[in-house]
């Protein structure tokens, strides 16, 4: 490869054209062994540097598309590598940009994770169990997901939360549709303590005072 130009298009990225024609942005941040100031117009790199320039092409391709994901709400890891897979990226090229946008703060698990848990408490109420199986689900660790409930968990409590579920289940079933256990089986689906939905369906038949029945 035989650089025919370069053009500095912003802080630590350039635009490289090479004498067979193709262009290509890299970032320096993506070089591994080649020295940016070494890349200039009449440069000559072959076999392991030539591959270099193109893995980090590759590299500043992923971080763009990833980019663009990012302009338009949080993401998370493992749904930017399948999405960026799914684009035609290489696993390589979409590590090196993941890594880098985690660097500057761009792209972080524990930022989509607040994001989830809140845009999730808008429309349903779940229990911490359910909650942790949903981010694990989409591949959050165990450390960050758990480090996201504990904050939203101090804002919204389980027995708030499991309330306005219960609430919500005997108004769609109906007072007396289901027995006691049934109702506190689909609490407990919803990620509940057997022991919270039971003292929370007791609690919403004693302040409705309507007389609907709890027990089978």
């Amino acid at each position: 490869m035989v650089i025919a130009s370069i053009e500095k298009v912003s802080l630590g990225c350039m635009k490289i054209t090479t004498d067979a024609g193709p262009s290509f942005f890299i970032r320096d941040h993506y070089l591994k062994t080649i020295q940016p100031q070494l890349i200039v117009r009449g440069a000559v790199f072959a076999d392991a540097a030539e591959q270099e320039l193109i893995d980090a092409g590759f590299a500043f391709s992923a971080e763009v598309k990833a980019t663009e994901y990012l302009s338009r709400a949080e993401q998370c890891r493992a749904a930017l590598v399948r999405k960026l897979t799914a684009k035609g990226c290489t696993r390589g090229a979409i590590d090196a940009a993941l890594d880098y946008l985690e660097q500057t703060g761009a792209l972080s698990d524990a930022r989509f994770s607040e994001a989830w848990l809140h845009a999730r408490n808008n429309g349903r109420a779940e229990g911490r169990s359910r909650l942790l199986r949903e981010l694990l689900v989409r591949g959050i660790d165990r450390v960050t997901a758990d480090a996201a409930l504990d904050g939203f968990c101090a804002e919204h409590s389980e027995a708030e939360r499991c309330l306005r579920a219960g609430k919500k289940l005997l108004r769609s079933t109906r007072a007396g549709t289901y027995g006691v256990e049934k109702k506190i089986a689909q609490l407990v689906r919803l990620g509940f303590s057997y022991k919270l939905a039971e003292q929370t369906l007791g609690s919403i038949a004693s302040d409705c005072g309507d007389g609907t029945p709890l027990t089978d």
